[in-house]
């Protein structure tokens, strides 16, 4: 199946000479939840941009849903909504006629049923003749999502979508764009809530100065990149390793109570097995074990350090 969104080469250099995009090549999927991870000035944002049709690429093409961003611009435009980060919409207006202007604008018919539909997904229903200046931080956002899907697009970007957003509204949030998801709607996420990406996406994006780093299965990069921890808590306390445990990558921890044992998901099974064997053999008696594993963020921080060190490295 054709990808809805094909990125070919794209780069983009502003005047002065600053490159912000260097050659990305990326296709996202239909139906799935794309989360594009990178730190500030990485490019996420001139990425979004360039797709949405906001910024023009200097190099490079970018099919949306088939249809070329810049020669079929009307079309490929047609096709994305966009929820930017900053919150930008008519204090002055009510949140029905923000959100029915916003489908006028891409010429779409007026459908008062769909617009309903859409307000009461987002649990606006009842704020419908509000002032936008009247909601919370929270619903403006909502009133932002609503007015990115009021032409019906098959794309949805989310420009750190739950930013300034307390816990409980961006769990809501969560939910309201898997069922967008489940609905055909294309998700491309960009957050700085690590633990969001984690909690939504399919496939992960690791963008750094400009350049993209990986582009991986959640699960299989978790997987893949991610470090075990196992926790042994002994029964009596070692002052020191004893040697034959040399060949495991273990550490004495808690005044020598503890033996930390780190490994890679790949050895899990028989690194496990072969420790405790090692350890039964030197007599060293354990009371408990705890085991822990690597979260998406410290995946994402170790790639992004790795990938500023091969930088720096190369001159």
């Amino acid at each position: 199946m054709q990808p809805i969104i094909s990125i070919q080469g794209v780069g983009k250099t502003y005047a002065g000479g600053f490159t912000a995009l260097k050659s990305v090549d990326l296709d996202i999927e239909r139906g799935e939840i794309f989360a594009l991870l990178g730190p500030n000035g990485a490019g996420k944002t001139t990425l979004i941009s360039i797709i949405c049709g906001i910024v023009n690429s200097s190099v490079g093409t970018v099919l949306a849903d088939g249809h070329d961003i810049q020669r079929e611009f009307r079309h490929a435009r047609s096709k994305i909504g966009l929820v930017p980060q900053e919150l930008s919409t008519d204090s002055f207006e009510s949140v029905w006629a923000t959100v029915n202007f916003s489908r006028g604008l891409f010429g779409k018919a007026p459908d008062p049923a769909y617009i309903e539909k859409i307000l009461r997904q987002l649990s606006l229903w009842e704020k419908r003749d509000s002032k936008i200046m009247a909601l919370s931080g929270g619903m403006k956002r909502r009133v932002m999502i609503a007015k990115a899907l009021s032409h019906e697009p098959k794309i949805l970007f989310l420009d750190e979508p739950t930013a300034g957003v307390d816990v409980e509204l961006r769990r809501d949030m969560w939910e309201m764009v898997r069922e967008l998801r489940e609905n055909g709607v294309t998700i491309i996420l960009t957050t700085h809530y690590i633990e969001e990406a984690e909690e939504m996406a399919d496939r992960i994006g690791v963008i750094n100065h400009g350049q993209l780093v990986l582009v991986e299965d959640k699960h299989t990069l978790m997987r893949k990149l991610g470090k075990k921890q196992l926790t042994v808590h002994l029964q009596n306390p070692l002052q020191t390793l004893p040697e034959a445990l040399a060949e495991f990558d273990l550490e004495l921890a808690d005044d020598g109570h503890q033996l930390i044992y780190t490994f890679d998901t790949q050895r899990e099974q028989t690194g496990i097995a072969e420790l405790l064997r090692s350890l039964n053999q030197q007599g060293v008696e354990f009371r408990d074990l705890h085991s822990s594993e690597s979260s998406l963020e410290e995946i994402f921080v170790n790639l992004v350090h790795q990938n500023q060190n091969e930088r720096l490295q190369a001159g």
